[in-house]
């Protein structure tokens, strides 16, 4: 009896998967033209592979494709293999290698791959060097209809292309601005809304600090307790304020526009409207130090009221508010979501949303025909509609953005803005150069002695530009040898690389 049981449950199990994916199945079918015949190589590149584990990318991408098209042979190849780095011994001196070039050398080589699954800085060089052929015309031939895809995603890609499609994405992360209820109807004050300035923001989160300095306005990065790392990773890049040059060889902080963000930043920390690294974890461990499962999380813990996070920031939310019977002096939090803020310079355009899936054809595809119908069935409806249940990405489709658990909550805040366009993609090869984390830690250190009322911002960037300038001079001399500004904290040193 037992196992029949176990033959039902499985039988029903099985009979479930069947019945999700038959019409996906079948829109994959009709989109696929011929099928008879001999069998064909469809070849799906990616930038970084682990050696012949790609389990990962074709249950993501490629099994329903291959079942539906049984004379399709789909194969992957990378170009850049992380496995084969496993067994090297390391090597200090040993810059990384540069995701451009070894894609270009991919798409051009011999049997090379017919789909091209790449982030956004590569997508727009390989654009640029018209490696990649243009989807727009295949778009208008079959009628695909791509209204219904969010701006945040179609403007985005186009944006990157000259206002021309030269690949999609099924699927998007973003962030949004999280917030806690509870501490805006208990202070009588009006909640953050979706279009606010960064001023704003600034504005609302300094009313809700406590004055003991143990409650927050508003947190960066739920991750993270590091202004600086805070200001140049949330705040900056909407602005496109650059620490490099086009060419990668001098700073460019010494402006109004970098002071304006530095004197910011250190108002905000000392004023305690956002925490440092000296306000610890959340501030409320278990008595004996045991175990907390909202440690380092300020905003669960109820010492933050605004956070930014991504899109999977839902799930804990979720999970904690289901366990919060299990959590010592924990109460349910309350929240709802809005969009980031913007600069009134770059009005829409908002930071931390990500096109890493973006599927284009190689301009020398030798398999063009079924590299677009792929693309077309991972872009479909009824793809997106399969994979709408995920947790950590969303999909492309707003027909199919839904909250998930019956929630309600203002999902919109996390499509709504169109991405900050990469940074100069001339410049991804200073930040992969063995020794560049000494700038940027560099400018890190100046900066907690603008927080420590030490100096200025204007004296500060004035610091880090002139020792900035002389570590990437060392560093165009001789990449591989660890380079030193001549001085950390006071003594003369030589820093060591990173490895």
């Amino acid at each position: 009896m037992k196992g029949k049981s176990k033959f039902v449950r499985k039988l029903l199990m099985v009979s479930v998967s069947l019945s999700l994916f038959v019409p996906v199945l079948a829109a994959c079918s009709k989109s696929g033209g011929e099928e008879a015949g001999q069998e064909r190589v469809l070849r799906i590149g990616t930038i970084y592979g682990y050696g012949q584990d790609d389990s990962y990318l074709r249950q993501q991408y490629t099994d329903i494709y291959e079942y539906a098209h049984p004379n399709i042979k789909i194969e992957f190849v990378s170009a850049i293999d992380g496995s084969s780095r496993r067994y090297d011994e390391p090597k200090p001196d040993e810059n990384q290698p540069d995701p451009f070039e070894e894609t270009k050398k991919l798409l051009t080589g011999t049997n090379p791959p017919d789909v091209m699954i790449m982030d956004t800085g590569v997508y727009k060089k390989l654009v640029r060097d018209n490696m990649l052929k243009q989807l727009d015309p295949l778009i208008q031939q079959d009628k695909f209809d791509t209204s219904d895809i969010v701006p945040t995603v179609i403007d985005g890609i186009k944006q990157l292309g000259d206002n021309n499609l030269f690949g999609l994405t099924p699927t998007f992360g973003s962030s949004a601005l999280f917030y806690n209820k509870k501490f805006f109807t208990q202070n009588n004050i009006e909640p953050p809304k979706d279009g606010m300035t960064w001023d704003d923001l600034f504005a609302l989160a300094r009313r809700l600090k406590s004055d003991d300095g143990k409650k927050f306005g508003l947190q960066l990065n739920r991750y993270s307790n590091d202004p600086f790392y805070d200001m140049t990773g949330t705040y900056l890049p909407a602005l496109q304020l650059r620490t490099l040059d086009d060419k990668g060889e001098k700073m460019t902080v010494n402006t109004p526009a970098w002071e304006k963000a530095w004197s910011t930043f250190a108002k905000l920390v000392n004023d305690k409207v956002i925490p440092s690294a000296k306000d610890g974890f959340n501030g409320n461990m278990m008595d004996g130090g045991k175990y907390d499962p909202l440690q380092g999380d300020k905003f669960l813990s109820g010492n933050v009221a605004m956070t930014i996070s991504d899109y999977n920031y839902i799930n804990d939310l979720i999970d904690a508010n289901k366990n919060a019977s299990k959590i010592k002096n924990f109460e349910k939090v309350d929240w709802d979501v809005v969009t980031l803020p913007t600069f009134p310079e770059e009005p829409g355009i908002g930071g931390n949303i990500y096109l890493n899936n973006i599927m284009g054809i190689n301009a020398k595809a030798q398999n063009d025909k079924d590299a677009w119908d792929f693309i077309k069935f991972l872009n479909s409806e009824e793809w997106a509609k399969l994979k709408s249940r995920s947790s950590y990405e969303i999909v492309s489709r707003k027909k199919y953005i839904q909250p998930k658990d019956g929630l309600n909550f203002n999902i919109a805040a996390f499509y709504t803005l169109k991405p900050v366009p990469p940074n100069n993609a001339d410049m991804d090869s200073m930040y992969r150069m063995n020794n560049f984390w000494q700038v940027q830690d560099k400018g890190r250190e100046i900066f907690q002695t603008v927080l420590e009322g030490k100096k200025t911002s204007a004296e500060g960037l004035k610091e880090w530009e002139q020792k900035g300038n002389e570590l990437l001079l060392q560093m165009k001399k001789n990449q591989k040898k660890p380079v030193t500004d001549g001085t950390v904290n006071g003594t003369t040193t030589e820093a060591v690389p990173a490895g």
